[in-house]
């Protein structure tokens, strides 16, 4: 492993005093071919007072995790973590419900038993530049297996939350004896932080390769339950002719994994990411509730009339109930809501598209807001991707020409901003009041029908509007 030269430095001065080892994530993503970029450093054979000291010629150590045997130190703007092996045992309910005790003299198998997966429990001596594996972590990684390191797994239910991420990061399936040792912890979830798990979801969102995964192992170890909107999912029926793929569960799977392919979100960054898995994972939220075996054409068929707009609800459930940021709601509800807006074009005769209008667009974008219409189409494509093997052309149509035209309007990545404002009326002479709004929101619905593209249109249109509709100035008493 490449070391940076300060830390390869800071490992050397280390080795005087004790055994140093890289640890943890770095590690594993190494092995898997990933450049590692957190390096945390575990120090065994020394105190705490003494690897305080050994560190102090490199900069000001931060002795914050004092109690957990833990001292960070900060280099050229990257931050190391160095600790002492440490026995852990349980105390009471919840993730921080341990006892934690640093152990310099613990050997490498027994410090690295107390971390949750074997793939996380490989060790790296970088000055002999050997792999210590107590647990067989490279076997488990070539395999692609995630497996319990030990019994004590089963003390932190958050793992189970770990198990899920790390699965749908690195394509990973679970081992059956530790689906099992999860499902004998299922009802541990209530001691959860609402905050740990939000991060793990998070985790699940940003970073996955392979999203499905998270979905199939909270499946296989009984806490997809504690996620009753995924859950419901389950078993409700789709049509064949149009989901050849299953119900509406598996169809959702194969959604989120598609996203994961799109380049688009791939070059995303963190945020955009975030938000787009969540509005895939959330987009039929309301089938559940809406679907019904009916007539459509002469034929009895599974219908979900009106499941765009029943999934807002139980996106927003979900989202709160996982501890998501507000603000997050407030991008994918939309997302959710319109991801079948590309199916509102009018066909022409004369094309081989449909045809969206100027001003069915520009109220799409307004309606999305804060998300856009791009990402709308990413959700789109994700959803249409993910009924294997059925392509339908209309489909990709239809969302390529509602692209086109959003991009064409200048509003694929914004909404349109309103032109004119309230300072305008003050420049004519109203004076303020509640006859401001309907006089606004005249302006708005005229710039969306394309009325006036500009401000000077907009201040044309809105002084012969003034003139037609005019406004009574209160009379000074």
């Amino acid at each position: 492993m490449q070391l940076p030269d300060e830390l390869l430095a800071i490992v050397r001065a280390l080795s005087a005093v004790g055994r140093p080892r890289l640890v943890g994530g770095c590690v594993r993503d190494w092995l898997l071919g990933l450049e590692p970029k957190d390096f945390d450093l575990e120090v065994a054979g020394v105190d705490y007072e003494t690897l305080v000291r050994s560190l102090a010629p490199f900069g000001e150590p931060d002795l914050v995790g004092r109690s957990f045997g833990i001292v960070k130190l900060r280099r050229a703007g990257v931050e190391y973590d160095f600790s002492l092996p440490r026995r852990e045992s349980k105390t009471g309910a919840g993730h921080r419900g341990f006892a934690v005790t640093p152990d310099p003299t613990l050997s490498e198998a027994a410090a690295a038993a107390r971390r949750d997966f074997t793939i996380n429990a490989i060790a790296y001596d970088p000055l002999a530049a050997a792999i210590i594996d107590p647990h067989g972590g490279q076997a488990d990684l070539r395999a692609r297996v995630l497996r319990h390191t030990g019994a004590a797994f089963g003390e932190d239910p958050l793992r189970v939350l770990r198990a899920m991420q790390l699965a749908a990061r690195f394509d990973l399936t679970l081992a059956p004896e530790t689906a099992a040792l999860c499902r004998t912890i299922a009802g541990a979830y209530g001691e959860l932080a609402v905050e740990r798990v939000w991060g793990e979801w998070e985790k699940w969102a940003v970073k996955s390769t392979a999203p499905a995964r998270g979905l199939v192992v909270l499946e296989q170890t009984g806490w997809l339950a504690h996620f009753p909107e995924i859950a419901a999912m389950a078993d409700v029926p789709q049509e064949p002719e149009w989901h050849p793929e299953g119900d509406v569960l598996t169809h959702t799977k194969l959604c989120l994994d598609a996203l994961a392919r799109l380049p688009e979100w791939r070059e995303s960054d963190a945020r955009r990411r975030r938000y787009l898995m969540f509005a895939v994972l959330a987009h039929d939220f309301g089938k559940p509730a809406t679907t019904v075996h009916a007539e459509r054409g002469g034929t009895l068929r599974w219908l979900s009339p009106g499941h765009e707009e029943a999934g807002g609800p139980p996106a927003e459930t979900f989202l709160r109930r996982i501890g998501a940021p507000l603000d997050l709601i407030e991008w994918v509800r939309p997302l959710v809501v319109h991801h079948l807006a590309h199916h509102h074009g009018q066909s022409r005769p004369d094309r081989d598209q449909p045809e969206f209008s100027d001003s069915a667009v520009r109220r799409l974008a307004r309606k999305l807001i804060p998300a856009t219409i791009d990402d709308l189409c990413a959700v789109m494509w994700a959803d249409h991707l993910g009924r294997p093997p059925f392509v339908s052309r209309e489909t990709e149509v239809c969302i390529q020409a509602l692209q086109e035209k959003a991009h064409a309007l200048a509003v694929s990545d914004a909404a349109p901003r309103p032109l004119i404002l309230g300072r305008h009326l003050l420049e004519l002479g109203l004076p303020p009041g509640p006859h401001f709004k309907p006089i606004l929101d005249a302006c708005s619905e005229a710039q969306l029908e394309g009325a006036f593209t500009d401000e000077a249109g907009g201040r044309a249109w809105l002084q012969e509007y003034l003139r037609q509709h005019p406004v009574e100035k209160p009379t000074m008493m």
